[in-house]
């Protein structure tokens, strides 16, 4: 069977791309940026909401929209129809992050012609991501490719937490999903932490992040803070950061001391629940352990605030 696929998350979007199926690919979400060749591809949702803005006056926005019991992106249905794809890849593990299940639903309803098979995604943590990849896979009919590459990636897991566990130090880590308000990252970051050498502080696996307050952050006084907050690349973290160095207490804290403080591309990879989660584990041991590790990330997928 010749598939059209359409992927309205882009993590589904790398996945299906790393199957092998990038040239079935008929559409996309407006956020599916890699590989960079997708870009071809005709967008067919959109937020109801201005992206632009500081990370608060995002968070506003989106919480009025939500309290309204309204979802937070649009979905294209005249172009789904038009495009007559064979399998729809979405999520339901969080209706910020992308369109929602229930949307897509609805606009399925109105695809007359092509009665798509619809692949809902719910990552919260490194095995869901396993099992997303094998979902996708198994859609497409190509079981035996997502098998290979989660073992793939399972190995590159085991592999830096063996090499990561030589030092017999673990630096106690808190990362940041959001910057304001404030939010710890959850899900699979503790897992990524864990992995790399790490101790996560307030975060669970397979748990959502959470909110903390600035004072939480204080009382647990990290050895590092990892920055990288859910939709934003280095760039757009830095216009924001602002709002928590001027905290009174920040250069108080023991990683802003030590110069342990690092800002990540929280877009491409820490928030995008697809193949280059492995990606993210090599980003957080090169971070944590230098002297171990040097997958030449630094510069272009994280830096340390104090080279700034």
């Amino acid at each position: 069977m010749t598939h059209r696929i359409v992927s309205l998350i882009p993590s589904a979007t790398e996945i299906v791309c790393a199957l092998g199926f990038g040239d079935r690919l008929v559409a996309r979400s407006h956020e599916c940026d890699y590989p960079p060749e997708v870009a071809r591809l005709p967008p067919c949702t959109a937020p109801k909401f201005d992206p632009d803005g500081t990370s608060y006056q995002i968070d506003q926005r989106v919480k009025a929209i939500l309290q309204e019991a309204l979802s937070v992106y649009r979905v294209d249905a005249h172009l789904l129809n038009q495009l007559e794809p064979s399998v729809i890849v979405t999520q339901s593990q969080c209706e910020v992050c992308a369109v929602s299940l229930r949307d897509v639903e609805q606009a399925a309803c109105e695809l007359i012609g092509s009665h798509p098979q619809i692949v809902s995604l719910a990552p919260d943590s490194l095995a869901s991501i396993g099992t997303d990849i094998q979902q996708v896979a198994g859609a497409l009919d190509a079981s035996d490719c997502g098998r290979a590459l989660v073992d793939q990636m399972q190995l590159l897991f085991e592999r830096l937490r063996i090499t990561a566990a030589d030092p017999g130090y673990r630096p106690r880590v808190a990362c940041i999903e959001w910057i304001e308000p404030l939010m710890a990252a959850g899900n699979w970051m503790p897992e990524l932490v864990e992995i790399a050498g790490g101790i996560s502080l307030f975060g669970e696996a397979g748990k959502r992040s959470r909110w903390i307050a600035f004072d939480d952050l204080c009382a647990a006084d990290p050895d590092v803070i990892f920055i990288s907050p859910c939709g934003f690349g280095i760039e757009r973290t830095m216009i924001d950061l602002p709002a928590l160095t001027s905290q009174p207490r920040w250069r108080s804290l023991k990683a802003v001391g030590s110069g342990r403080v690092y800002l990540a591309d929280g877009n491409q990879y820490f928030n995008r629940p697809g193949p280059r989660i492995a990606d993210s584990a090599e980003i957080l041991a090169e971070i944590l352990h230098p002297q171990l590790f040097d997958f030449s990330y630094r510069g272009k997928s994280w830096l340390r605030l104090a080279d700034e």
